[in-house]
């Protein structure tokens, strides 16, 4: 079978749109001579002669009339094919559900605000949030979900990942709590904890904190969410340890006249908070769009809560 050049539709385009020899030449930046040569073997090509002269002009013959919007829209096609982040994506026709690995503190955190911007922008396209029991690329690889967030484990070289924000752990009181009258690592010591943690772990870097200064903590309960951390800090004394993210952007905690938050008397290392994805979907129109969104939505509040206090 004797396959066509298909470099000749980008040279028929510009000539049917152009509809002279000069002017196609101009427009692929080619020489006068080299484009007439193409036009040879564009006639030879289609039998057609495609161009013709009438008396000083150039005029397209009935069969290149024809063909003139089909071969422009094949041309389009094949470019948008070749060079995927040229595609035009309709975000009030996107009919698509994304799938977002995260923890539930995300969810608590963003999630209702993530959703409201993407319905209002994409009205047909909706997100599935599903836990994340381990730090594995495997589900990215598998094309499974369409980006993980949280923080960054041994996710493999081939992972794509861009930093959201940095985060810290803070305590979370009842508004008037001791606490936030007088702070220092002894009395934050003293009061019970109530950790966080959806594997059951006690450890961390509170834990290390605490104890490189010479102090055990009190731990009072163990809970799998910052949520339910911050629901039995709210009516006692104990002291809830959450991420700031969580209290900053939470919708019934950021606004909340009955908790306070305050940072830990002592250093703790940040956290860097980043979404992941497969190389796969790099320049996907409709993923690009997505990873913007929720970039956008994690970005620091412009005002902080107004029940905070510092150490």
């Amino acid at each position: 079978m004797n396959d066509a050049d298909l470099n000749l539709l980008i040279a028929l385009d510009a000539l049917l749109i152009e509809g002279s020899v000069i002017g196609a030449a101009r427009r692929l930046g080619l020489s006068e001579s080299a484009m007439s040569r193409t036009l040879g073997r564009l006639r030879a090509t289609t039998g057609d002669a495609l161009l013709v002269r009438a008396g000083r002009n150039m005029v397209l013959t009935p069969y290149a009339e024809a063909i003139r919007e089909r071969t422009h829209h094949t041309v389009s096609e094949a470019r948008a094919v070749l060079s995927p982040t040229a595609q035009s994506l309709d975000l009030r026709q996107l009919d698509r559900c994304f799938t977002l690995r995260t923890n539930e503190g995300f969810v608590e955190a963003f999630g209702s605000e993530l959703i409201a911007a993407v319905a209002q922008q994409a009205p047909h396209a909706w997100l599935s949030f599903v836990p994340k029991p381990e730090k594995s690329a495997r589900e990215l690889r598998e094309g499974n979900i369409d980006l993980e967030i949280g923080v960054l484990g041994n996710m493999g070289p081939e992972i794509r990942l861009q930093a959201l924000f940095r985060d810290v752990f803070v305590g979370v009181v009842r508004a008037g709590h001791p606490l936030t009258q007088q702070l220092d690592i002894a009395q934050f010591a003293a009061f019970g904890h109530i950790v966080a943690s959806r594997r059951g772990e006690l450890g961390g870097p509170i834990h290390d904190a605490l104890q490189q200064a010479g102090f055990t903590r009190k731990v009072a309960a163990l809970v799998p969410a910052f949520s339910s951390a911050v629901a039995l800090a709210q009516d006692s004394d104990f002291v809830a340890l959450v991420p700031r993210s969580l209290f900053l952007h939470h919708p019934l905690i950021k606004n909340s006249t009955t908790l306070a938050m305050f940072e830990l008397p002592f250093a703790t290392p940040e956290m860097t908070v980043s979404q992941l994805w497969h190389p796969r979907l790099e320049n996907d129109a409709a993923h690009r769009w997505l990873r913007g969104v929720v970039k956008d939505v994690c970005q620091p509040p412009r005002t902080e809560p107004r029940h905070t206090t510092s150490a």
